[in-house]
């Protein structure tokens, strides 16, 4: 179903926000809402006319970072729209920014039910928008991780992983960083024979579409010898840890805090082994190649 003919012209504010020109956006965002409020049309055409120059200015609000103004606009769109068949679009575009708006201002719990529903929308489409659904939903997944509520969680994230893959084939990075969080799902839920093999697949796609010294790659590894000490495995684990940094080291002015934060992972499982040599050796060399960075 698409919505409404005749929208508001949006044009003219997203390319001054593109310059960088924030209050003209504002000015130009907040002029066309009062003309939708005021001009004679009526009924559903005036609603829908509002509705969409509440969320232009809730999206000017949100670049602004007026977050209190950007909710009450999304919000006040999304009861304008109501359950009206011919915005479902605009329903579930408003949702989507509503959701992640509030997710991204530490209120995950309220944004949970909003990605749901915006989800479901794009989902009831015509054709169905199944991709963005599916990228909502991993969204909602990281929230139901982070809330302690694994098995739902986990739903959403094989439900995006299902759709991802079929819609963009199983070869792609968006499939891989799914793999990788549903394995660091498993591996927080105490699970961690099955994270190793979510690791694993992800892994695979990555080297295959990204090269063996990609950063992601590098990522990959570090999660899989994450996993394979907590199974036990440690040597395998070390030569992980190892690839991953020669990866990192090479592309040290990039990755700098991730290099670190994987050595210093490597250097407490050579500790825990008892390599405290090795360990010392390798704190020395780390340290030097972070010094040619300052």
């Amino acid at each position: 179903m698409s919505d409404t003919a005749n929208p508001i012209p949006t044009q003219p504010v997203l390319s001054l926000l593109a310059e960088g020109r924030h209050d003209e956006a504002l000015k130009a965002a907040t002029a066309a809402l009062v003309e939708a409020r005021n001009e004679g049309a009526e009924g559903d055409e005036r609603n829908t006319r509002i509705c969409q120059a509440l969320h232009t200015l809730g999206d000017v609000q949100r670049e602004m970072e007026q977050i209190v103004g950007a909710e009450a606009s999304y919000r006040e769109g999304l009861e304008l729209a109501g359950d009206r068949p011919d915005l479902l679009g605009e329903r579930a575009r408003l949702r989507m920014q509503l959701a992640t708006l509030l997710d991204f201002n530490q209120r995950e719990a309220d944004a949970a039910p909003v990605y749901e529903q915006a989800a479901a929308d794009f989902e009831a489409l015509t054709p169905p928008d199944d991709v963005t659904a599916a990228q909502l939903r991993n969204n909602l997944a990281m929230i139901y991780k982070g809330l302690g509520k694994f098995a739902l969680a986990e739903q959403h994230y094989l439900r995006s992983l299902e759709t991802i893959e079929l819609r963009m084939g199983r070869e792609s990075e968006a499939v891989a960083s799914v793999y990788n969080n549903i394995g660091s799902l498993y591996y927080t839920a105490g699970f961690a024979d099955e994270a190793l093999k979510m690791f694993k697949e992800g892994l695979i796609i990555r080297e295959k579409i990204l090269g063996p010294d990609h950063t992601d790659v590098a990522q990959s590894l570090s999660n899989i010898a994450t996993a394979r000490h907590e199974v036990g495995d440690n040597m395998s684990a070390l030569l992980d840890f190892e690839r991953a940094l020669r990866i990192l080291e090479e592309n040290v002015k990039e990755k700098a805090s991730s290099y670190e934060a994987v050595g210093g992972d490597y250097i407490s499982l050579l500790e825990a082994l008892h390599q405290e040599r090795r360990a010392e050796a390798f704190q020395k060399r780390m340290q030097k190649v972070l010094s040619t960075l300052a």
